[in-house]
């Protein structure tokens, strides 16, 4: 499967007998129906090693592009209007502040050793915490409560993989826990945010801005409101969008595919 294609559902899967595995591209899963596919007797694989590194790098380019409103800014150089730059154009200091990480996984905690390098605090909200090496190692504290990171942090990463219990995990109530300076920085998927709650907490100035890489849908439509926002970064879904990685998730999903042919012990099984 390479951008969730083709679709893997009933019929398609009492089409073709003799499938044995299902090899998906990136990391999450939410798109499978992995109960419907294990009923088929279907494996499943994916490749969450290889878009780690890229996604981290990622989230990373955004809190600092938000940050620092390098998009608005871009703008102001090439405008044919700009007469002037104004000397009150000012940007919020990265280095130093406050990085709260919802989901401290492979790709939240490679973000963490990059912050690190920025001198940046670092909160983290996971199921299960870190070992206390792991923690020491970039300097994490770990929050059991997600309220008390969101109130504490200056930037909020989510990199969460979608599930029932992350569905618009960050809703109005999470919103208005934030600083009102502080940015939301989303690599993970559209629907761990709900999309109207965070058009309302921009516009109302509860939160400074937003800076994502995943919406709901994607694109989102022409006309939607987070797409006229000054305060917002959009990017279109391309946090392991390099040539290296992609490379790499073909290398992936064959090694997979050709284990689960040969009914050996499969890479990147997805349980």
């Amino acid at each position: 499967m390479w951008y969730h294609k083709p679709v893997i559902n009933e019929g398609l899967l009492q089409s073709l007998p003799n499938l044995k595995i299902v090899a998906t591209s990136g990391v999450g899963i939410d798109h499978l129906d992995l109960k419907l596919l294990s009923s088929y007797g279907v494996k499943v694989s994916n490749t969450p090693f290889a878009v780690s590194t890229d996604t981290a790098d990622f989230g990373m380019a955004l809190m600092l592009a938000s940050s620092r409103r390098l998009v608005e800014g871009y703008q102001m150089a090439v405008s044919p209007n700009t007469e002037y730059f104004p000397a009150d154009y000012l940007g919020a200091e990265v280095s130093g502040a406050t990085l709260g990480i919802v989901g401290m996984g492979t790709i939240g905690y490679k973000v963490a050793e990059r912050a690190k390098a920025f001198e940046m605090k670092i909160l983290y909200h996971n199921r299960n915490q870190r070992n206390k090496e792991e923690e020491s190692a970039v300097g994490a504290i770990y929050c059991k409560k997600i309220d008390d990171l969101l109130q504490q942090s200056d930037f909020v990463l989510l990199s969460v993989s979608l599930t029932p219990q992350t569905h618009k995990l960050i809703g109005k109530r999470e919103l208005e826990l934030m600083k009102p300076t502080a940015t939301l920085i989303n690599i993970s998927r559209g629907l761990v945010v709900d999309q109207d709650a965070l058009v309302e907490a921009l516009q109302n100035k509860l939160i400074k801005a937003a800076a994502l890489d995943v919406t709901h849908p994607e694109p989102l439509p022409r006309d939607h409101p987070l797409l006229k926002m000054k305060n917002v970064i959009i990017t279109p879904h391309i946090g392991s969008a390099t040539k290296k990685t992609r490379h790499l998730m073909r290398e992936n999903m064959t090694e997979s595919i050709e284990a689960g042919l040969r009914s050996l012990p499969i890479p990147n099984e997805v349980l």
